[in-house]
């Protein structure tokens, strides 16, 4: 079993970033601890968007959240003009959004095979049941 050493502030950050995903429809998220393998960051989210457009939204849409609830800002931006492969990279999290033929040529989790998976489904499971029963009341 593989441990996870990633710093706990970017796991959290990495999660709100997976949950306001998960909220804009994008698709298969993972999240990576490559604290081990790498010197200059500690996780690596990855998701899809749709189209280029989603791809733009989506990263809109974590830029937000990550500057709302973690008072965090990118230190640079990689891939906006054309939103094939956006990267976001806040120094100990760095967020990859791909549109569905990129993601598929480059394989970051295959590249990245030996780095161990976090769970983000249980925190969009949990976030999207609260949103529900809001919606219920």
């Amino acid at each position: 079993m593989r441990t996870i050493s990633a710093d706990r502030e970017a796991i959290a950050a990495a999660r709100a970033a997976a949950v306001a995903i998960a909220d804009k429809k994008g698709l298969d998220i993972s999240l990576l601890d490559v604290s081990e393998l790498l010197v200059v960051t500690d996780l690596f989210l990855i998701a899809t968007g749709t189209s280029n457009r989603h791809v733009r939204t989506l990263t809109e849409t974590v830029e937000d959240e990550l500057r709302v609830s973690q008072d965090r800002k990118p230190l640079r931006r990689e891939g906006e003009d054309r939103a094939r492969w956006v990267l976001l990279d806040y120094g100990d999290l760095v967020v990859h959004l791909f549109d569905a033929d990129t993601r598929g040529y480059y394989e970051l989790e295959r590249l990245w095979a030996d780095a161990p998976r976090l769970e983000v489904e249980q925190a969009v499971v949990e976030h999207v049941a609260v949103d529900q029963a809001a919606a219920d009341a």
